[in-house]
């Protein structure tokens, strides 16, 4: 059988990117954004439950014999790039980048298949209670200890935990990984929320003891399940950044063609124009590694591992290089508050950290690659065709 050709963004990928980005100009704007920012929960609930009832974009990964729409994690990086663009809050990272994956990737049951339509549909959320350790290795992952259906243990800077109805946890049990669930409001279970940099994604301290809880997963098909997980999340990371790379793009080029000096808009300065020149490269080549990624991720073509850390590790450079450029060729206006900018920023500076630093995906990179050569051996293609 012939090995799939690289893909193409077919014409329905298209259309849900336009309607994404429709409903951010016209449901979460600017001034909406700030307004949630200040609120208790952090998002809308509303407008969450839009994003999965109207849109459908919480159920692109989900099988549809499960309530979802049957999708493939091209379909979401796409769903990631828009609505990184917009910097839609919401528990967008620990329910569709972590939770959703992991329950689809584990075994069949009544309690995954209840969960999964009501994530897909909007009206629950969730989070995944792991330590974001790249790579993924359930040695070092679970934080937890499972013990005869009770969780026990403290993990740090969980994304969305506030925000989840139930918390998915990475325990280590007697024998081998678990991967249960545990609804928030359960006796033993406290989430506090931390401080972060960015006001656009909250995190929070999860504290369980002796949580009951139910076990979706445990050995292989947990550890199998959290690998996906995390697999899934930095492919859509990758594009979320991407995203947010391409709106200060956007921004920065419409900014200069505006702001006059000596009587011309900057954008005809030659300083100027290289500098917008080298964001549009990297955006681009930001945006290759992020979709191939989630095509590797989908088809399990190539590596998808490698493939994954070398999109975080283009992306999260690029999206920061990009925001700082930003801030810099707006010159004054942009270092304010009431400019968007500074939110961007620090959501390029907080993403660059979540899962894994640029740095600590090229030490994958190496060991996926380079030592294989230091070996002896001949490393096979990593690189898609076509």
């Amino acid at each position: 059988m012939a090995e799939p050709q690289e893909f193409d963004v077919t014409d329905e990928q298209q259309e849900l990117r336009a309607g994404l980005r429709r409903f951010a100009e016209r449901a979460h704007d600017e001034t909406v954004l700030r307004a949630l920012i200040d609120t208790g929960e952090g998002y809308d609930r509303a407008l969450w439950a839009r994003l999965g009832g109207e849109l459908g974009a919480l159920a692109l990964a989900v099988p549809e014999e499960l309530g979802g729409a049957g999708g493939t994690c091209v379909d979401q990086a796409v769903a990631a790039e828009e609505l990184g663009a917009a910097l839609v809050t919401g528990p967008l990272l620990g329910t569709v980048g972590l939770a959703v994956p992991a329950l689809v990737a584990a075994p069949a049951s009544a309690a995954r298949d209840a969960l999964l339509p009501e994530l897909a549909e909007g009206t629950r959320t969730a989070a995944l209670v792991a330590p974001l350790t790249v790579p993924y290795d359930a040695a070092t992952a679970a934080a937890v200890s499972a013990d005869d259906g009770r969780l026990t243990g403290t993990v740090d800077h969980v994304p969305d935990a506030a925000a989840a109805d139930v918390l998915l946890v990475a325990a280590a049990g007697p024998d081998g990984p678990v991967l249960a669930a545990v609804d928030q409001g359960t006796a033993g279970v406290t989430v506090t929320p931390r401080g972060s940099l960015d006001l656009t994604r909250r995190i929070a301290r999860v504290d369980l003891d002796g949580a009951p809880a139910t076990v979706l997963a445990t050995g292989d098909d947990a550890d199998r399940a959290l690998r996906h997980a995390f697999r899934t999340a930095g492919a859509l990371l990758a594009a979320e950044q991407t995203g947010i790379a391409q709106r200060l793009l956007d921004l920065t080029v419409g900014y200069a063609k505006e702001r006059l000096q000596f009587g011309r808009p900057i954008a005809s300065f030659q300083a100027v124009k290289h500098r917008c020149a080298d964001m549009l490269v990297g955006v681009e080549h930001a945006r290759t590694t992020a979709l191939h990624a989630a095509w590797s991720v989908a088809s399990g073509v190539d590596d998808p591992d490698l493939a994954v850390s070398i999109a975080q590790a283009t992306c999260s450079e690029v999206c920061y290089r990009v925001a700082a450029d930003t801030v810099q060729l707006h010159g004054g206006i942009g270092f304010t508050w009431e400019h968007p900018a500074h939110l961007y920023y620090k959501r390029a500076v907080a993403d660059a950290a979540l899962l894994g630093s640029a740095e600590a995906h090229r030490e994958r990179i190496a060991a996926a690659v380079l030592d294989a050569l230091d070996a002896g051996a001949v490393p096979a293609p990593k690189v898609a065709t076509g």
